[in-house]
């Protein structure tokens, strides 16, 4: 009885939204300077590997995004000259040659390609006030540095200069209008570095898709929970008296891709500074749960099962099986909810994984080996390799109004920075 009826007020509740999709004139790069000018996401590279894969390229929109790159290596990263400089490259790149800025709002088709993996969705603009009434979905928390930093680029950019990944439950109507829509060439066709193939549509009839999104509900995040929040943080700041300006403060850029299009991979746990020695660490995991010696059987991609987690400790894999949980909801069986309650927490007291320092994160477009290379070097001490958070499990914590552990899904692949850009000035 109690689950029927928790079904039926959260299916009362979702009839509250809809999911506002609205078009809007993008600040882009000429097709023949998509390439000198995208680049990969701000939180997805260090610093170091920003002003690596900038250099010999002006154009690249890193220099918007990490601005800090372009200054001397003594500027701490939350300088208020870096958040000046944003402001003057992103200028600087709207007033070139190089780029374009669309005459008439509209929506793009956006899909990505990384070998046998393809995902088409829809970019256009949606809603700070469906965001705050929790129409479109979080399922992490968000670091408080890193919300104020993305804050501060918006407010000094006078714009929205990365998009989020959002997605959403397949839908036929969708289906038939991006197939529709994708016959005719693409805008936009290059690969990346990376070897991600990125083709983008301008959308002849917007209004089609304006009309089926409508009807669907909810929306929810799967990468880009500080650029969300950052942008509803603005658009509380910011008090605009122009109401074309003051709709785009409102409204942000993302990417909306169907549920089934969707891949995740894992996020792994590095930590930098165990409390003793890794001899002491080994026991102590060896005493609270299952621990055996990774053996040559066990290829180098990481767990193969949810439940089994990969340590490497002092040059050496180790397989642990992450007890059931003692918790009570839903996002508490999650593998990196586990690993804290039954590893960080109780035996390296890393309680608060958005603020304490001795733990970092690495995406699942890197492999263990990565990780081993990382503790190996003396950047940290141990490191877990995760198996990755299903799609299933994303729904069913974001359905609950539950939120999951910082960084518990890396969606691979990723979108490009600096092709379809959301200025909040009309001129």
């Amino acid at each position: 009885m109690f689950t029927h009826r928790v079904a039926f007020f959260f299916a009362v509740y979702l009839l509250c939204f809809m999911a506002i999709l609205r078009p809007f004139r993008a600040l882009r790069p000429l097709p023949s300077h998509a390439e000198a000018v995208a680049s990969v996401p701000y939180d997805v590279i260090d610093l170091a590997e920003a002003r690596v894969l900038a250099q010999g390229k002006p154009h690249s929109f890193l220099r918007v995004i990490r601005p800090e790159l372009d200054l001397p290596s003594d500027v701490d990263e939350y300088d208020a000259a870096v958040y000046r400089h944003g402001a003057k490259n992103l200028q600087h790149y709207s007033d070139s040659p190089i780029s374009v800025r669309d005459a008439a709002p509209t929506l793009y088709l956006y899909q990505l390609q990384l070998g046998a993996h393809v995902q088409t969705g829809v970019f256009g603009c949606v809603s700070v006030d469906e965001y705050n009434a929790d129409g479109i979905l979080r399922h992490e928390k968000t670091r408080p540095a890193k919300e104020a930093d993305r804050t501060r680029h918006m407010l000094a950019q006078r714009a929205h200069a990365e998009p989020v990944m959002l997605c959403f439950r397949d839908d036929a109507q969708v289906e038939a209008l991006i197939q529709e829509e994708t016959q005719a060439d693409p805008l936009y066709d290059l690969t990346t570095a990376n070897d991600v193939r990125h083709r983008i549509w301008k959308v002849a009839a917007p209004g089609a898709l304006v009309n089926v999104f409508s009807a669907i509900t909810p929306l929810y995040i799967a990468d880009g929970h500080h650029r969300c929040k950052a942008a509803s943080r603005v658009a509380d700041a910011l008090d605009e008296h122009d109401a074309a300006v003051a709709a785009n403060v409102k409204h942000f850029p993302a990417a909306l891709f169907p549920i089934g299009d969707m891949q995740i991979l894992p996020y792994h746990r590095l930590v930098t500074a165990l409390p003793g020695t890794p001899a002491d660490f080994l026991k102590a995991c060896a005493q609270a749960l299952s621990v055996r010696p990774r053996g040559e059987e066990t290829t180098a991609t990481g767990p193969e099962a949810p439940g089994m987690v990969h340590l490497y400790l002092d040059g050496r894999w180790y397989v642990l099986t992450l007890p059931a949980t003692q918790r009570e909801t839903v996002a508490d069986t999650l593998d990196v909810a586990r690993l804290s309650e039954h590893v960080l927490e109780p035996l390296l007291g890393i309680e608060d994984l958005r603020r304490d320092e001795r733990i970092a994160f690495v995406g699942g477009s890197h492999p263990p080996a990565e990780l081993a290379r990382r503790v190996d070097r003396g950047a940290a001490q141990a490191a877990f390799a995760m198996y990755p958070t299903s799609i299933e499990e994303l729904l069913a914590v974001s359905d609950a109004g539950l939120l999951m552990p910082p960084k518990s899904t890396w969606f691979e692949p990723k979108l490009s920075s600096g092709l379809l850009v959301h200025l909040f000035d009309e001129t």
